[in-house]
């Protein structure tokens, strides 16, 4: 198909991953901003599962995809939590022959299938001058090989985990931290109530920043991260001690889904793998409540100690964002188009230093597993052996301590 002359520029916009708060502020600030200094907006639905769904042989308005993006429609939808895109975990350079478009099939017979050629054409199909991918480290990852196969674009970094490399702040981490808080505290009563132990599994695969910021902030009195492994009698004597002196008898734990016990293995839900070969995590809370009542009279003269498991999980990634992420999407999305404006393709936008910057996309890294190579620096910033952050000699160090590489 033969697409009419475009007389402006064209920015394309979409989110992969887990949803955020965040997002759509981001998406809204980049359609309005752009509108502005002249280009047409297009929001590709679903993430890379979209870019990859195009079919050049349907003309642009019948596309499923793909949506162009006014002003009106993104002030409408820029308060509100989650992304009105949708989102995807897809894979786009390792697509199962069952995920690949109808209309792709006849191309693609493997098990798994590149399908960066389609994703290529179909950008360019639609005449994206410019992307802007939003995401976390496995959407990023993919956005870096786009970069090299000549597609120009500036990247946003989205997870609530914190943890993308090469930046100290990604959308979604401050509501993530601030639901947790607000839910640790209401569920304080219950705890108190009944003398127990509380123990509360938050997201973290690798990186233990959403249960360390948190402990920071006084929702818990002790944390364990995936980055050190605990011995499970020395956190139960800890517990033991903080119910203790405790007026209300009772201790709170925070525990990231990554975290193992000392020579033990990662808790998963299922051995069921994403499109980035990561099994769902999750359970690890709920075996630390288990062992420490059973441990519990060992330190609490003889008497069990009764739990209160609850998993956090979604709900501290759901509804509206909070002033952070409502004010750093803004200034993301506002610096993305001072960088396009440039021609200043390949970056990722980000907070060094506590300074607003770009750095190559490059920096997206991903280990020997393919995880990423941001974690807690343990040496700096937990203590070990009383498994709580260290808070001192921060001087230097950005708002949000604990985040920097």
């Amino acid at each position: 198909m033969i697409l009419q002359k475009r007389t402006r520029k064209t920015i394309g916009i979409l989110t992969g991953g887990g949803d955020v708060p965040g997002l759509n502020p981001a998406i809204r600030a980049v359609t309005i901003r752009a509108i502005h200094e002249g280009y047409k907006v297009i929001g590709i639905r679903n993430g890379w599962k979209g870019v990859i769904s195009i079919n050049p042989s349907l003309p642009i308005e019948d596309q499923e995809f793909c949506v162009e993006l006014s002003e009106n429609m993104v002030n409408r939808l820029g308060r509100t939590g989650g992304t009105f895109l949708h989102s995807s975990r897809t894979k786009a350079n390792k697509v199962h022959i069952s995920d690949v478009p109808d209309h792709l099939k006849p191309m693609y017979s493997d098990e798994f299938n590149d399908l960066t050629d389609a994703a290529v054409t179909n950008l360019k199909y639609l005449g994206i001058d410019y992307l802007i991918p939003i995401g976390g480290d496995d959407t990023l990852s993919y956005g870096v090989r786009l970069h090299h196969e000549g597609i120009k674009l500036v990247a946003i970094p989205k997870t609530m985990d914190g943890d993308v490399p090469g930046t100290e702040y990604c959308i979604g981490f401050s509501t993530c931290v601030t639901r947790t808080i607000e839910l640790t505290h209401a569920l304080r009563t219950c705890a108190g109530s009944h003398e127990r132990f509380l123990v509360l599994e938050v997201f973290g695969r690798n990186a233990g920043f959403s249960a360390l910021l948190p402990t920071v902030g006084g929702a818990a009195d002790r944390c364990v991260i995936p980055e050190h492994e605990f011995n499970i009698e020395q956190l139960t004597a800890l517990m033991v001690e903080d119910r203790n002196n405790n007026p209300s008898k009772y201790s709170v734990v925070l525990v990231s889904e990554g975290a193992t016990f000392e020579g033990g293995q990662i808790v998963y839900t299922s051995s069921e793998t994403d499109a980035f070969g990561h099994k769902k995590l999750g359970g690890i809370g709920e075996t630390i409540g288990q062992q420490l009542k059973k441990i519990s009279p060992k330190f609490n003269n003889g008497k069990e100690i009764n739990v209160i498991n609850q998993k956090l999980g979604y709900l501290v990634r759901s509804g509206e964002p909070d002033a952070l992420d409502s004010i750093v999407p803004t200034a993301y999305a506002n610096l993305a188009m001072d960088l396009i404006i440039k021609d200043n393709s390949g970056q990722m936008v980000c907070i060094n230093d506590g300074k607003y910057n770009h750095i190559s996309i490059e920096a997206v890294k991903k280990d020997a597993h393919g995880e990423s190579t941001k974690k807690v620096n343990v040496a700096k910033f937990y203590d070990t052996n009383r498994y709580r952050p260290i808070y001192s000699n921060i001087i230097g160090d950005p708002m949000m301590i604990l985040t920097k590489e």
